[in-house]
Parts: C-alpha cells; structure tokens; sequence
C-alpha cells in the first residue's frame, strides 16, 4: 500500500514539474527583468525596485504607454521607491518609508506619484493599473525632456554627479528628473 502511495505521489510531482517547465516555462528569462537602483549619501538611503520592459522596436508613449493614463511605472510587479529619511519633492515633504511609484506620461510632462499602498502587481487582470489615488502620499509634475539616444531597457536610476540628487526615469527618447532634497532635520 504505501508502495502504491509513493508511486502516485511521484507520477504527481513529475507531472507538476513538467508542467512548469513546458507550460509556465519556468526556466525562461522574463522578458521584462527585476532591477534595483539603490544609492547612498552618508546617512540617506534610497532604493527603487522595478521591472525592465524593452522597446524591441514598438512605439512607447503615447502608443504602448498611452499619453494621460495611470502606468504602473514599469512592468509585473508594482514598482517601489524606499527611504530611509524623510525628502522634500517638489516642495512636499515625503515621509521616510516604502511607497509604490507611479507614473501619468503626458505629452510635454509626467504625472508622478509617490503612494503609501504596497500592491504585488501593477495592473489587475483587466490590465488596469491597480493604483488607488487614495493612498498617494505625494503627486507632482515634471517636465519630459526628449534625449537623442534610444533607451532600449526601461531605466531608473539615481543622479547625483552635480550634487543635486534627481530620480530619473528613461526608456525609448524620453527622460524624466524628479529632483529630491533631504529634508531638514528637526534639532
């Protein structure tokens, strides 16, 4: 009897491992990659953790990405931004922690929002961003700037080359700057 038991319990898991591999494809590199962009400036600690779409030749904004719509900032999961100290943007003040990052691209500008609901996914299965601006802790406007390289990899990353620390974003011809400050301590 437990002969049988260990036998149909193999056939199980065999044909579990099949199907992962065969039908999920487990083993397959993601066509959009994990990524962090981390920096640090002595006790300041920022980090984003994103998903990496390509461009493999498609339009971006204003198709894929549509002009003056809600995107989840990247792909899969929802993108986050984390600090260690609390900022100033655009003249509010964003309190240390863990937010999610979401993006409205426009044509001339980009709507960014910092919210304090930590979603798994960025879109639900409708494909609609899972965003609740409820929970938005900070929304500003930046200025899109055209860039004359291609960015094949969805970017972000953290600038600090003149001293003004930026959070950027850049993917096809387009780059975004949301210039960050720390706030001043209370003494």
């Amino acid at each position: 009897m437990l002969k049988r038991i260990l036998i149909v319990l193999s056939i199980i898991a065999l044909g579990l491992l099949l199907y992962s591999v065969f039908v999920e494809n487990i083993f397959a590199s993601r066509l959009s990659p994990k990524d962090t962009a981390k920096i640090t400036l002595n006790d300041l600690k920022l980090k984003v953790e994103y998903n990496r779409p390509s461009k493999r030749e498609r339009d971006i904004f204003g198709a894929l990405v549509p002009f003056n719509e809600v995107w989840r900032t990247g792909a899969n999961e929802a993108t986050t931004f984390e600090t260690n100290q609390n900022l100033m943007i655009d003249g509010i003040m964003l309190r240390e922690g863990k937010y999610t990052l979401w993006t409205v691209p426009m044509k001339d500008s980009w709507k960014v929002m910092f919210n304090t609901k930590q979603y798994e996914w960025g879109v639900n299965e409708k494909m609609e961003p899972m965003w609740d601006p409820n929970y938005d802790a900070i929304e500003i406007e930046v200025p899109k700037q055209n860039i004359d390289e291609v960015v094949e990899k969805f970017t972000i990353a953290f600038d600090n080359k003149t001293g003004n620390l930026k959070l950027t974003m850049a993917w096809d011809q387009t780059l975004v700057e949301i210039p960050m400050y720390i706030y001043p301590q209370e003494k």
